[in-house]
């Protein structure tokens, strides 16, 4: 006879077996990734419409403010481009950690009736959060028919790219979804943090203005910041005239991996403590 009671306890490597059984689990990151687009987009006017606005909104102000009242350079592009390249990885980063900054609490009612592996839940936001990375790139395609601009060969690397960004994206969520249960002012800082990073990244300028002033050795080491060597290689893969910065892309490459893996540990380390702390 089976107990009305079970408690189900992690065996001392769950770190290693997580990856294992998260192949077992396939099936139900697919179907929470669906849940989730369609808790998103549920009784909106606009539905998935909103996936072309927010880009879209944000390319034009700052085109805007940055392109037309500040002059910030372009290297040549235009703005409407340069800008929007980059806003396409930054902003799959940042929804990414926004949603996965409360997952793991709102998932509470999920995870403490039923075993599957924890580090399910901020995939799912890191996952959910491409569809609209990919619907955006729509747009993109237009602004290079409008401006008559033609991809090169480097465009080879936008797959390369995309698995990086989604690494850095899950390294950064694994953290931030680990620390906003034990520490609950890690939902208030989160829009604040986007928003440094997002300036501390080259989104809104290029990175020869950097080049041009602390040289080439400075930029490699800023590059350590992920989100530089990602947007940078975005910028290059698909702008003919902006030469592919391989060193940078592979350093970014590097540090996105660090991320992900310390925040995999970090998670795992944390996971058999979020019932009783959410």
């Amino acid at each position: 006879m089976v107990s009305k009671n079970q408690i189900i306890i992690s065996s001392e490597n769950s770190s290693h077996t997580n990856f294992i059984e998260l192949s077992n689990y396939l099936d139900l990151l697919f179907f929470m990734v669906l849940r989730d687009l369609k808790v998103l987009y549920k009784q909106t006017i606009l539905g998935f419409s909103w996936a072309f606005i927010r880009p879209f909104i944000t390319m034009v102000i700052f085109t805007f403010i940055f392109g037309n009242l500040a002059k910030i350079p372009s290297d040549n592009i235009p703005y409407p481009v340069f800008s929007f390249s980059a806003l396409l990885p930054w902003l799959y980063f940042s929804s990414s950690l926004s949603k996965s900054t409360q997952s793991i609490i709102g998932g509470r009612q999920m995870y403490t009736k039923v075993y599957f592996p924890r580090i399910i839940i901020p995939l799912t936001s890191v996952l959910s959060s491409l569809v609209d990375f990919f619907i955006s790139i729509t747009i993109l395609i237009a602004m290079f028919f409008y401006f008559k601009i033609m991809p090169s060969s480097d465009i080879l690397w936008f797959p390369i790219l995309v698995i990086v960004m989604i690494v850095n994206a899950a390294g950064f969520s694994f953290w931030i979804s680990s620390l906003s249960v034990q520490y609950r002012d890690v939902k208030h800082a989160i829009n604040f943090l986007n928003q440094m990073l997002m300036y501390a990244a080259p989104v809104v300028w290029p990175i020869s203005l950097l080049q041009e002033k602390f040289g080439e050795q400075f930029v490699q080491w800023y590059s350590l910041y992920p989100m530089v060597g990602i947007i940078e290689g975005f910028r290059s893969c698909l702008i003919p005239s902006h030469p592919f910065p391989i060193k940078l892309v592979l350093i970014s490459s590097f540090s996105s991996l660090i991320i992900f893996i310390s925040g995999f540990y970090f998670f795992s380390s944390k996971e058999k403590h979020f019932a009783d702390i959410s």
